[in-house]
């Protein structure tokens, strides 16, 4: 007898849209079989002719802030959150939280920190920073999934961005044991600190062009090391051309981008609306729909969200001045519903976001149990309704802070459920795992 069936007109295999059930046992996929299998199990769920079973989301972008800066988000809303966003796995940036996580005493503080809070299953990254060199083996042996670097100011004074030199003896260092390196590709050089209320001048101040030298950069320290590295949250599609033609030239290099960078476009970002603020920034119609193209061409590999919270007063809404606002989007909860909208109106279909949310992000990370349903796969499913419609309200959103770019936002589709190895995530309990690289 299994513990739990689900018989689905729709959901999303490796194989693509099929019709079928699923057989799970003790938090694992132990068959998918055509829809009239006799399958039984004590929990039998039967899903209507307007619902998609998809894989647990994989979103490997959050920055949770906890422990130190709690006051932004925790691990218990930002699972929340996630869970309720269909994303049943997350991977926490090293930075925002105190300490950082550039060595293994600060990754067992932040271990701590999240046992016995979570929602959904959690892992972290580590970070590479100046003089850690010697830490990054440590820190891979127990269990990050990778390096967060930085080439200009991060944003907070105590995780410190690399100079290209030392960006290069880093990845000389994880090549030895094939980590991955990811990064916040900007030249600190090509950018400016732009005061007031304009976003114009805001977008101005991170030009194209600092992504662009950077990227071209990464580029050639991961040829000449070897090394594997992607770049975060790509938002100028004049480097897409480069980032195509050193996949074709064999570099070890991945890339990804976010649902805001695919949702909205700068001539629409009201002056003073600092919700809006990232970095890189959110650029314009004709770039938007560049990423797309490379999206659906497989240069850009995946979707995460970036979930970079703060409090209302960090924002800075009393003077709308997007020097002084603190740059992050939270959109951890409405990234499935965010993409798709935008996804049909192009054409694409729900096999292609769950490839761009789920098999991507996992597979590049390393995760051998999460992302699809197929047998030997933890048990994490979204259900998901994709004609379903709402209006974003931030103030119903689980991470902490009632602050979204979403807010007031139509978007289509809806998760109905989630569920994590099985077991339906209702907010109620708290069943998320610690993952490692080597359990993941």
């Amino acid at each position: 007898m299994l513990d739990l069936v689900f018989r689905a007109r729709r959901m999303i295999t490796p194989a693509g849209e099929v019709e079928g059930t699923v057989g799970v046992r003790e938090g694992r996929i132990v068959a998918v079989e055509p829809l009239n299998s006799d399958l039984d199990a004590e929990r039998v769920i039967e899903l209507g002719l307007h619902q998609v079973l998809l894989p647990g989301l994989v979103d490997t972008h959050v920055h949770v802030n906890d422990p130190g800066r709690t006051e932004w988000e925790t691990f218990r809303t930002a699972t929340r959150a996630a869970a309720a966003g269909g994303v049943t796995t997350l991977v926490d940036m090293p930075l925002n939280s105190l300490p950082p996580t550039v060595d293994a005493d600060a990754l067992e503080v932040k271990r701590k920190a999240a046992e016995g809070r979570l929602h959904v299953d959690v892992g972290f990254w580590g970070g590479a920073v100046p003089g850690n060199l010697a830490d990054l083996r440590d820190l891979h042996e127990a269990g990050v999934f990778g390096f967060k670097s930085f080439l200009l100011h991060s944003g907070v004074d105590e995780f410190g961005h690399l100079s290209f030199s030392e960006f290069e003896a880093a990845l000389r260092e994880i090549r030895k044991f094939d980590g991955l390196m990811i990064v916040h590709a900007e030249d600190g050089h090509a950018v400016k600190n732009a005061r007031g209320r304009k976003y114009a001048d805001f977008l101005a101040s991170r030009p194209r062009a600092a992504e662009n030298a950077a990227i071209t950069r990464v580029i050639d320290l991961a040829k000449r090391t070897g090394a594997r590295a992607h770049i975060l949250h790509l938002s100028s599609a004049d480097a897409i051309p480069m980032i195509a033609q050193a996949k074709a030239d064999g570099v070890r290099i991945t890339a990804e981008t976010c649902p805001h960078y695919l949702t909205f476009v700068a001539e629409e970002i009201p002056d003073g609306a600092t919700q809006f603020k990232c970095c890189p920034p959110i650029r314009e119609a004709t770039n938007r729909e560049a990423l797309w193209r490379a999206l659906a061409d497989g240069v850009i590999d995946y979707v995460v969200s970036d979930h970079s919270p703060s409090t209302r007063e960090l924002k800075r809404f009393d003077t709308g001045d997007f020097g002084e606002a603190w740059g992050g989007i939270s959109g951890l909860q409405v990234g499935l519903p965010a993409v798709w909208t935008q996804a049909r109106r192009r054409g694409h279909t729900v096999v292609d976001v769950v490839n761009w949310m789920a098999h991507r992000p996992a597979q590049v990370a390393g995760m051998r149990h999460k992302g699809r349903i197929e047998p030997g796969y933890d048990a994490d499913f979204c259900v998901f309704a994709p004609d379903e419609a709402f209006v974003v309200q931030a103030d119903q959103l689980h991470h902490r802070n009632p602050v979204s770019a979403y807010h007031g936002v139509p978007l289509a589709g809806r998760v109905i459920t989630t569920w994590l190895r099985g077991i339906r995530v209702t907010g109620d309990e708290l069943h998320g795992d610690l993952l490692g690289r080597e359990d993941a």
